[in-house]
């Protein structure tokens, strides 16, 4: 009996239909988690990337400032303490420490932003700008030259320093220019030196007056020595042995010191011969800089230097005399160089990972909308529209997506602090949008119009739109510019080939030229369409010989594969871009180390390079032997260099100055080195001896020509013809038989290579030491043992390996470096993912297939083969296309890509000439060996799947699978 019908009092106990996308989400929950993690972690990379861009900018620009040398960061505001028409009582009130110390408040308060002050590391004060000299003789006085001081009245003397005896220093009464003694200390560096003490009064000679008498009160320990206070004039702190240019060899050398004054005692430097200043040294604070500060940091400076910041600076403070000067302008402009060398760089990996995330997430909503094909196809024949069907389906990924992507813009903010919210909140926007508008554009795409039931799209029979045509011709062309324009300027559009980014006035990434930079991502997506119309070429003919075998899996397995669908050209160009990135990740990577390395090489020119100083530059007897018994040395090469050898008149009769490098060498052990080290490889008979000795020794022919390896510049010189050349080893003529970049001896610079025994004077200066177990600690207890025997000797040893780990990150590197290790780690998930969705999509079809020929008698073991070898052809296409296409790219963009601003500062001695890309074997085989091993991994678990499953729940009846 059928219950009653609500009558119209009881119409409120009617259940509500369940919303739709509640239904949806219930429905299918784990599809639901798996597009809301996905979406969480391209939300998090694309977040995460512009604020880590940020972060090692603005920490890059803090390090460059924080870590350079005193000197050049500091602004340093100077003014004359004398000037016409002022008297002598106004001049005098000037230097005193009230009047300098109110300077400094005014010249702090008036920096314009964003330049700002660190009051910690800034010093003021007034200096004598021409040292004075100590007239005592007690005082000591090496090579019989009186040691000279700098007379500096520095405020704040107790905040920076320890007293170790004595007190500091003080003003008693109102000093003048006619005072007899002032007060001073000394740092116990400068009181041991020049044997001070308590008590020590230093005489000075004044002008228009009797000399000044400076006693010591106190001697003084610096708290910070690298503190700006002491660091940028040297002296303050340690005194420092000079040499005095002159002809006579040894030049003769003096002491140069400091004495610390009372800041009320600067008047008395006007009676002096010392040209009293006054002087303002503004530390910077870096703490409150960003990168984007850097344009207008340097326009800052600029105007300070010379310009209306300037005047007003003379106008409103410190008078029209007023000078500044600092290095912190081209601190700025290194970091703004390097930053635009490395942003077009960086960004190759961004638009790679953006790009394969791209297509993983249209492929997410493509296997959706796959998935319920049926449905959507029910829903449009039974009246729904387009727009209704994409609003719902819009709906149900909003829910997931939105605030997935809001997770992942979370997660950058936590793990990536101090960088910009708005570029992070857009890319994850980006994300989230492109998450939402997969499967509705996908499934309101493919169900517009009706489709016939059943019909069969498959990739052989496919046959490209002309539509398609222009597209992928619009594509191949934009791939062609992009390459072009990549090998012809580099990387960054500015400079030339071979230049990252140029050194330009580009900032960070908004004014990268991103058609260049997606080069890869071109050439991947080119070739990824390529593939796919030549894909279906090798099926058709391997199809018809496997027809005629007699077992049925070889022939099913390439049927199954031509029938895949016309839509794989999407997992195929995910893959290839994937493997693309990655490779050229690891390529730049590999590059980076291989560049250090490389630098490592040419600042030693072997694995330890050992050298003299001193009044003695020649190596004593017997350490040649004593190094090559050393432990985990294999080879010692000893060379004679001479430095600054004259070089002939050319025909303009112009002459170098500073002349070159003379190398004398035992031309096989040499040449052997070369060819280890490959730094100039030459072949030893061309060095050939024409007999010992020089002129000057008298049996040798005056006429002798030696031959002689050199560099190009002094190849240039020199020409083809003998000339003539003076120098400590001899005098003799040469021609030059050979030209080199580098060498071993003497890389980067300009040398003259020679046999030593065609040398007058032969002893060796240098020892070069080859050993791929060297032990350093060993190798300088060896020589440590010869100091104590060598007369007026000290030796350097300079080991390969301490060399390559002083090239260390700066921030900026560092944080490139990351990026590039995250791109390839994204690229290998995301190329992984992209296999596993594309497999997924055909997991049902597959499965069903296995059931149906299970029950036609097809063994366990050939279920397995089958759907290997299904998926192999797709598999091994995407390996095999992936790793030559990833080595394809990084030789046609190689031209344009430097790595050496990536591997080495700005401030690298280094002579590195270029840093080129160069293929990497592991970052092109490893992932495309992951893809084929996945690949057939999955296959195996989809039979063992099947097989357990069995084949009732597959082979329904009514079933349209």
């Amino acid at each position: 009996m059928r219950a009653p019908s609500p009558g119209p009092r009881d119409r409120s106990t009617v259940r509500v239909v369940a919303p739709w996308v509640r239904t949806r989400l219930r429905t299918a929950p784990g599809a639901a988690a798996a597009m809301a993690v996905l979406v969480v972690f391209t939300a998090y990379l694309a977040a995460a990337f512009p604020r880590s861009v940020d972060a090692y900018e603005t920490n890059g620009l803090r390090h460059d400032i924080r870590t350079a040398i005193a000197a050049e960061s500091v602004l340093e505001v100077s003014a004359a303490a004398s000037g016409p028409g002022v008297p002598q009582a106004g001049r005098e009130e000037t230097l005193r420490g009230a009047w300098v110390e109110q300077a400094q408040r005014e010249i702090t308060r008036s920096l314009p932003a964003p330049v700002r002050a660190d009051e910690g590391g800034s010093a003021y004060g007034v200096r004598t700008s021409e040292p004075v000299e100590g007239t005592d003789p007690w005082l000591p006085a090496p090579d019989s030259l009186p040691p000279m001081f700098t007379l500096a009245a520095q405020a704040d003397l107790d905040r920076h320093s320890t007293l170790r005896e004595g007190r500091l220093p003080r003003a008693d009464g109102a000093v003048t220019a006619r005072t007899g003694e002032v007060e001073a200390a000394v740092t116990a560096e400068t009181a041991r030196s020049l044997r001070l003490k308590v008590g020590s009064v230093v005489h000075v000679p004044g002008v228009d007056r009797d000399e000044l008498g400076v006693r010591i009160t106190g001697i003084v320990a610096p708290r910070d020595p690298d503190n700006s206070y002491w660091a940028v004039e040297t002296t303050l702190g340690s005194p420092a042995l000079v040499t005095k240019p002159t002809n006579d060899r040894p030049q003769p050398r003096y002491w140069r010191a400091s004495l610390l004054l009372a800041p009320d005692a600067a008047p008395v430097l006007l009676g002096t011969t010392g040209e009293p200043q006054l002087y303002w040294r503004i530390a910077p604070d870096a703490k409150a800089l960003t990168a984007r500060d850097a344009p207008l940091l340097a326009s800052r400076i600029a105007s300070l230097e010379n310009g209306p910041e300037l005047a007003e600076l003379r106008t409103d403070v410190v008078g029209s005399a007023a000078v500044v000067a600092t290095g912190l302008d081209e601190i700025v402009a290194a970091h703004r160089s390097m930053r635009a060398a490395i942003a077009p760089v960086v960004t190759v990996a961004a638009l790679g990972i953006g790009a394969v995330a791209a297509v993983v997430l249209v492929m997410a909503g493509g296997l959706s909308a796959a998935r319920r094909q049926a449905e959507l196809a029910l829903l449009r024949s039974r009246g729904g529209s387009s727009l209704g069907i994409g609003g719902r389906l819009l709906a149900e990924t909003a829910v997931i997506a939105v605030p997935a992507a809001a997770v992942g813009l979370l997660l950058a903010v936590l793990t990536v602090p101090e960088a910009r919210l708005l570029p992070a909140v857009a890319a994850a926007g980006g994300a989230a949008l492109l998450a939402c508008a997969a499967l509705p554009v996908r499934a309101v795409v493919r169900h517009r119009r009706p489709r016939p039931h059943g019909g069969r799209e498959d990739l052989v029979r496919a046959r490209p739109s002309r539509r398609r045509t222009m597209a992928e011709l619009t594509l191949l062309a934009l791939a062609i510019g992009a390459v072009f324009a990549l090998r012809r300027r580099g990387a960054g559009g500015a400079g030339g080939a071979g230049e990252v980014g140029g050194a330009g006035e580009a900032d960070g990434l908004a004014d990268v030229d991103y058609l260049v930079s997606s080069a890869p991502v071109l050439v991947g997506l080119i070739a990824a369409l390529v593939l796919v119309r030549l894909y279906p070429l090798p099926l058709r003919v391997a199809g018809r010989p496997a027809g005629r075998l007699r077992g049925a899996v070889g022939f099913l397995s390439l049927a199954r594969a031509g029938r895949a669908s016309s839509s794989g050209a999407l997992p195929l160009l995910a893959l290839l871009i994937a493997l693309t990135t990655a490779a050229f990740g690891g390529s730049v990577l590999a590059g980076i180390d291989g560049a250090r390395e490389r630098a490592a090489v040419l600042a030693t020119g072997a694995d330890a390079r050992i050298g003299v100083v001193g009044s003695s530059p020649v190596l004593p007897d017997g350490l040649a032997e004593a190094v090559r018994d050393s432990a985990g040395v294999g080879d010692v090469t000893a060379v004679r260099v001479e430095y600054g050898v004259p070089l002939p008149s050319d025909t303009k009769g112009f002459r170098t100055a500073l002349g070159v490098t003379m190398i004398g060498v035992e031309p096989r052990a040499y040449a052997r080195l070369a060819r280890q080290t490959g730094l100039g490889e030459f072949s030893a008979d061309e060095l050939t001896s024409v007999g010992g000795g020089g002129v000057r020794d008298g049996g040798s022919d005056p006429g002798r020509v030696l031959p002689a390896i050199a560099s190009p510049a002094v190849a240039e010189r020199l020409g083809d013809q003998p000339r003539d050349i003076q120098s400590a080893a001899g005098d003799f003529k040469v021609r030059v038989v050979g030209t080199h970049t580098n060498t071993p001896a003497s890389p980067g610079g300009d040398y003259l290579l020679v046999n030593a025994a065609d040398l007058t004077q032969r002893a060796p200066t240098t020892l070069l030491v080859s050993g791929a177990k060297l032990d350093g600690g060993a190798l300088r207890r060896t020589v440590a043992g010869f100091d104590e025997t060598s007369s007026g000797a000290g030796f350097t040893v300079r080991l390969r390996t301490e060399e390559r780990k002083a090239f260390v990150n700066t921030p900026m590197q560092e944080g490139a470096e990351r990026i590039y290790s995250a791109a390839i780690a994204a690229g290998a998930g995301y190329a992984l993912l992209a296999l596993l969705l594309s497999l997924s999509q055909t997991a049902p079809e597959r499965v069903t297939l296995l059931a149906r020929l299970r029950t036609m008698g097809l063994t366990t073991r050939q279920g397995r083969r089958l759907l290997s070898l299904e998926v192999l052809p797709q598999a091994l296409l995407a390996a095999v296309g992936g790793a030559f296409v990833g080595w394809a790219t990084i030789v046609l963009l190689a031209p344009g890509v430097d790595l050496v601003r990536l591997a080495l500062t700005a401030t690298s001695d280094v002579p590195l000439d270029g840093a080129p890309l160069r293929a990497d074997p592991w970052s092109l085989v490893l992932l495309a060996v992951g893809v084929l091993g996945l690949a057939a991994a999955v296959s195996v678990v989809q039979a063992w799947w099947a097989g357990r499953q069995g084949s009732v729940n597959e082979l329904r009846a009514g079933d349209s699978r």
